[in-house]
This record gives structure tokens, sequence and C-alpha cells, in this order.
């Protein structure tokens, strides 16, 4: 395989981020980046993409130059499939890389003959985690289209054992099932969206439907031994403290350890992008 070149975050600022991803330079949207750019505007004009957000959610984006529908970058020790999107997205969420290494490391400790389920899996980077670091997976996402995104993914990364099962479903129903079936998990992930919509076109409100699933992971988890789950957001208005209160009402007494997901910038700096909490059973 020809070499890949890495994901770096340049610089943000002015509500903006300077992405170096791979071969080619992209400005997003970075809604709390309120202070001003470390770098001087010759480094930002030479962006090959500019991403507009709309005031619907979604965009569109200017390309000052020509660049392929899709191409590899690295990062977090992944080989990652990058395909700009509507909404702005790339096909992976950079700030997530500190969970990536603790899931790995995680279940290494665990030993063999453990399962892990990543619920709003995305495309898959978090569930090549959790395989490297020796677990069966089940991968669960509402959307076809991310579940290729994220066999694609696999087949880039050959040191990844093929130990994750794909699944396009609604959350809420798939963990239902799952509760019937009596399956049960070691470690469980959860990232989900704002608002989104299901297989069937099932409406998700995170302020309305995030406990359903909180509790059926209660349900779900080993009844014996080590534990954990790991919730993240992006959500406005959910907090550290917000997403503590949430695992203790939904998943009861363990140890809570709540953070600011953030990217390291070539400056030196770290921009915040997103909260991450925690509960573990010992």
């Amino acid at each position: 395989m020809e070499k890949i070149l890495p994901y770096r975050l340049l610089d943000s600022g002015n509500l903006q981020k300077l992405e170096a991803v791979g071969p080619y330079r992209l400005i997003r949207p970075a809604l709390n980046a309120f202070w001003k750019p470390t770098l001087n505007e010759s480094e930002w004009s030479r962006a090959d993409g500019v991403f507009h957000r709309n005031s619907s959610g979604g965009g569109r984006w200017e390309w000052r130059r020509e660049v392929p529908a899709s191409w590899l970058a690295e990062w977090g020790r992944f080989a990652l499939t990058i395909k700009p999107t509507n909404f702005g997205h790339l096909g992976f969420f950079a700030e997530q890389f500190r969970n990536w290494a603790d899931f790995e490391k995680l279940l290494r400790s665990w030993g063999p003959d453990v399962k892990a389920l990543n619920l709003f899996a995305y495309s898959g980077v978090g569930s090549m985690a959790m395989a490297r670091g020796g677990a069966a997976v089940c991968h669960l996402d509402a959307s076809r289209g991310m579940i290729e995104w994220g066999r694609q993914n696999l087949a880039i990364n050959p040191d990844v054992p093929d130990r994750i099962r794909w699944i396009a479903d609604d959350v809420i129903k798939f963990v239902k099932r799952e509760l019937r079936r009596g399956s049960r998990y070691r470690l469980i992930a959860l990232d989900p969206p704002t608002f989104g919509r299901g297989s069937s076109g099932q409406v998700w409100k995170i302020e309305d439907d995030l406990p359903r699933p909180l509790e059926a992971c209660r349900d779900m988890l080993e009844p014996q031994g080590p534990c954990r789950v790991e919730l993240s957001c992006h959500s406005p208005g959910f907090t550290p403290l917000v997403l503590e209160r949430m695992l203790r009402q939904c998943l009861g007494a363990g140890t809570i350890t709540t953070s600011e997901m953030s990217i390291p910038e070539s400056t030196g700096r770290e921009l915040p992008a997103g909260i991450t909490a925690g509960w573990s059973r010992d």
C-alpha cells in the first residue's frame, strides 16, 4: 500500500478550523473557536476546500482545487477512507482518538473472549479499536452507507482482526432484540447524535431518547467482572455533569469519569470538540 499521509489540525479561530487531511487542506466550521487564528492568512488561503454551513444543519463545499471523491488519511493509528459529505463530515471524528486508544488498552487487559458493542458506530473506527484490542465486536449504525464505509476502513487496516459483526438497524429496536436474546457485553460505547432517523425512519432526539439505550446498556452488561460504558456527546446543553448524572441514573453504582474531548493543534493548542463520560465497574 502506498504511504498514507496523516491528518493534522493546523490551526483554529474565527469559528473555523484549518485541517490537513492527508494530502489536502480543508477549512470547516468550529463553532466554539472564538479566538483568533495563530497562523497567518497565507496558510489558510492554501486550503483546497471550504465547507459553508447553512441554517438547516447542512451546507455546501466550495472547492478551490480539484480533489477526488474519496482519498486516504491516517489518524489514531488507523488508515481511514475520507469522503467529504453534504454535512461537512469526513468520515471520522478526530477528537475520539483518546477513546479509541483506551478501548484497545482496556480490552487487552481483560484478556480473550471479551465482547464489545459500539452503538451509533458511524464509520467503524471505534469498532476497529475494539477488535484490535482482541474483542469480538458488534457494530451498530442506522445507515447502511456507514456500514459499507466501515467495511472499507477495515479492509485498509490489515492489522485489525476481522472480528466485527456489522449491523444496520435502529438502536432502540436492536437493543430490545439483544435483551430478549440475553446478549452480554463487557464494553459498550455510545456516541449518539443530537437528532437522527433510524433505518426505518424512526426519529431520534437525544434529549428524549437517550435514557432508553442507556438503561438497556445496564441490562446488557456482563453480570460479573469488570465492565465499562463510554458515552460521548457533541450536543448543546449536554455538559460533563449532565452525562455523569445520566450515567448514574441509568446504570447505578459504579465509578464515573468525565473529560472534554479535544484535538491537538500544530500550534501547540487544543481544540475542544465534545465531551465523554465513562461508567466503570471493577
